[in-house]
């Protein structure tokens, strides 16, 4: 299950609860990460993972793709979370993006919250 909310009206975020994130989730989750865009143009986007059980391959390389397809369009991403591939991940893609990705422990919930939403 995933839970949005709004910090602003260019700013959002997600809580990705447990269970499998796949491709049908990753799917949901960008119809609604897409209709913010559609309505602001360019957005800051926090995801925290809450206790995924796994995550598939597929899914993976699609939230990669959707980085690169919508670059123009997202100004910070804040990945929370507390596993080390996912630090990783946004680490390098950082060399390859326009977009400014930082990724967060679970413990640094609140200076995630609070990077994203400063300007």
């Amino acid at each position: 299950m995933n839970s949005s909310f709004s910090f602003s009206d260019n700013t959002v975020g997600f809580f990705i609860e447990d269970g499998v994130f796949d491709t049908e989730r990753f799917d949901k989750l960008c119809v609604e990460i897409v209709d913010k865009i559609d309505r602001f143009g360019k957005i800051n986007l926090y995801l925290e993972d809450q206790g995924i059980d796994r995550f598939t391959l597929p899914a993976v390389s699609k939230e990669i793709l959707f980085k690169i397809e919508y670059k123009e369009h997202l100004n910070k991403v804040a990945l929370v979370t507390d596993r080390k591939w996912i630090h990783a991940c946004a680490t390098i893609e950082n060399f390859f993006l326009p977009v400014k990705i930082k990724s967060f422990n679970t413990d640094e919930r609140i200076d995630a919250m609070s990077w994203i939403t400063s300007h």
